[in-house]
């Protein structure tokens, strides 16, 4: 296997990212219409009459909002294509990365990662093998798929700070079915590591 290089801290598409070796990620990648630019644009004229050091989390808790609020076609819904998207999230396990948490939602996915390979090539491998699968069989599959791109360009990602953030990070994850109203209980929710059932 060729040696990948971690970049540490860079910027793509104005968002910053931190890609060390053995850091635990917070990372969130959505559907490319999962929030219409007319969302968008309402967000960054709220956002941008706030102090500097408020709009970042004000933003970032505006774009979880409307994320759950399953705008967008929404295709993974689909159990064919949530299945194909968990088996990427798991194939690496174990050699690119160890897979903490993670949650398929409807237009948006969460996971929590402790990465040993480029992080930014980590996610353009899920997203380039599910945007391939939906492409080569959404047809057949009655699949609507997003107008456009598949997914939307780049991703957010938080390193782990300490154990608090830890624990609100993966909690965050397996609650996000019951906070978008998908189902009663985590464990309840297939698209999760918090899945309990058969």
């Amino acid at each position: 296997m060729a040696i990948v290089s971690h970049k540490g801290w860079y910027t793509a598409r104005k968002l910053p990212h931190f890609d060390v070796p053995h850091t635990l990620q917070f990372i969130t990648f959505r559907l490319g219409d999962a929030l219409p630019q007319s969302v968008l644009r309402e967000l960054r004229k709220k956002t941008c009459r706030l102090p500097a050091d408020q709009r970042a989390r004000s933003q970032r808790e505006n774009i979880e909002y409307w994320l759950d609020q399953g705008l967008g076609c929404c295709v993974l819904r689909c159990s064919e294509m949530a299945e194909v998207l968990r088996e990427s999230l798991v194939f690496h396990h174990g050699r690119r990365y160890e897979l903490v948490a993670w949650c398929i939602m409807p237009n948006h996915v969460h996971v929590v990662i402790e990465p040993t390979y480029s992080l930014p090539r980590i996610v353009q491998g899920w997203k380039s093998y599910s945007a391939r699968w939906a492409l080569m069989h959404g047809s057949k599959s009655g699949l609507t798929l997003p107008y456009g791109q598949f997914w939307m360009r780049g991703y957010w990602d938080r390193y782990i700070r300490d154990v608090r953030h830890y624990q609100a990070a993966v909690l965050y994850v397996h609650q996000n079915p019951v906070k978008a109203g998908l189902c009663k209980r985590a464990e309840d929710w297939r698209w999760s590591s918090a899945y309990k059932g058969a």
